[in-house]
């Protein structure tokens, strides 16, 4: 069964909406606008997209869309819903992970809600929707089901979330991903300053995901700190003596380590 086909438009086109726009329309929904700061970015968007229009200020009052999402920077939120000029009967929803439903409090809207992807964006990446999980929440019953049905069609993984839950979800997302990124970036520059190459690392690091997922991280766990290795750990210190910053954080994981299987 087709699923109902809902207008949307866009405020702010950085790295969420460039993916979520377009999957939306692919979904069979309409993107009819697209408002960023500079316009540019928008520009760009629209480029993808099969006839949304530019919009140049934050004036929607006679917009044909129903559904307005913020995906724009989470300190920005709360100032463009209360200058956003909506039209009746509208849905006002932010995509933020930390920000809670009460930024969207003071918004011109019929109904405000959350509608927040778990995932990493990044423009030059594709996305399979379809795996990624969608987390709602709203002040309002039939915004609920709309944003619900609207997730649906994009992803096979639709849940509910208060606003501290999907908060706590976005901190260990930040540890997920976030940190394990830059864990891998340190490695790599680790490599480079001895001139090898950061592919010598790719089977390790999707041996290190894949074992994490299938057995849990708490079971996946090895390394010198997990066996109580100090005089390794020692060493590991003593090559990092040149630098701080790396040497401090080399310490408090591995203590971290330490005091959680030792």
């Amino acid at each position: 069964m087709k699923s109902v086909a809902f207008n949307i438009s866009f405020i702010g086109a950085g790295n969420v909406a460039w993916h979520l726009a377009p999957a939306l329309e692919n979904a069979g929904h309409y993107v009819k606008e697209v408002f960023s700061k500079s316009g540019k970015s928008a520009t760009k968007l629209i480029g993808n997209l099969y006839d949304a229009q530019l919009k140049e200020n934050l004036d929607f009052s006679d917009s044909p869309a129903q559904i307005f999402i913020l995906t724009i920077p989470d300190d920005a939120i709360k100032s463009v819903a209360q200058e956003i000029v909506l039209p009746e009967q509208s849905i006002l929803v932010h995509t933020s992970g930390t920000k809670g439903l009460v930024e969207l409090d003071y918004a011109a809207a019929s109904a405000n809600g959350v509608f927040y992807p778990l995932q990493t964006f990044s423009k030059a990446r594709p996305v399979s929707f379809d795996k990624v999980p969608f987390f709602i929440e709203s002040n309002n019953k039939q915004a609920t089901e709309i944003l619900t049905k609207m997730a649906k069609s994009i992803s096979k993984f639709v849940n509910f979330a208060s606003s501290e839950q999907r908060a706590n979800m976005h901190l260990a997302a930040v540890f997920a991903s976030n940190f394990t990124n830059h864990l891998l970036r340190i490695s790599q520059d680790l490599l480079a300053s001895s001139k090898l190459d950061f592919d010598l690392l790719r089977p390790l690091i999707a041996e290190t995901i894949e074992k994490s997922i299938n057995l849990s991280p708490k079971d996946a766990q090895t390394g010198p700190a997990k066996r109580g290795d100090i005089e390794t750990l020692d060493k590991h210190m003593e090559m990092l003596s040149n630098n701080e910053s790396l040497q401090e954080i080399y310490r408090v994981i591995s203590q971290h380590i330490l005091d959680t299987y030792q």
